[in-house]
């Protein structure tokens, strides 16, 4: 995991506001960063490499496999998490329904 996903697992590791979250998830030939089962929402950090070359156009086509299997992707850049590890964190818990 690169440090934006250490330091963003060592908050949702623990079950903020009951829910749950689960790191590295795979689901079929793909691994989720941090994915909430309950409200079937993935979350990828992406970093700089993700701009670049046909990135945009695989992680697209990732995105739709996803929401086939009716998993949301949201896209949370590496840098903002760097930039605030806890209000992302706290973001991530609100869109899954949470209190944070």
């Amino acid at each position: 995991m690169s440090l934006p996903e250490v330091l963003l697992w060592n908050l949702l590791r623990k079950k903020p506001g009951g829910v749950k979250f689960r790191r590295q998830h795979p689901v079929g030939p793909y691994v989720i960063d941090f994915y909430c089962p309950s409200a079937k929402l993935g979350f990828e950090i992406d970093g700089s490499a993700h701009d670049m070359g046909d990135r945009p156009e695989k992680d697209a086509e990732r995105d739709t496999w996803l929401a086939g299997q009716g998993i949301e992707i949201v896209r949370i850049p590496a840098s903002a998490v760097l930039k605030s590890d806890v209000e992302v964190a706290a973001a991530i818990l609100r869109r899954c329904g949470g209190l944070g």
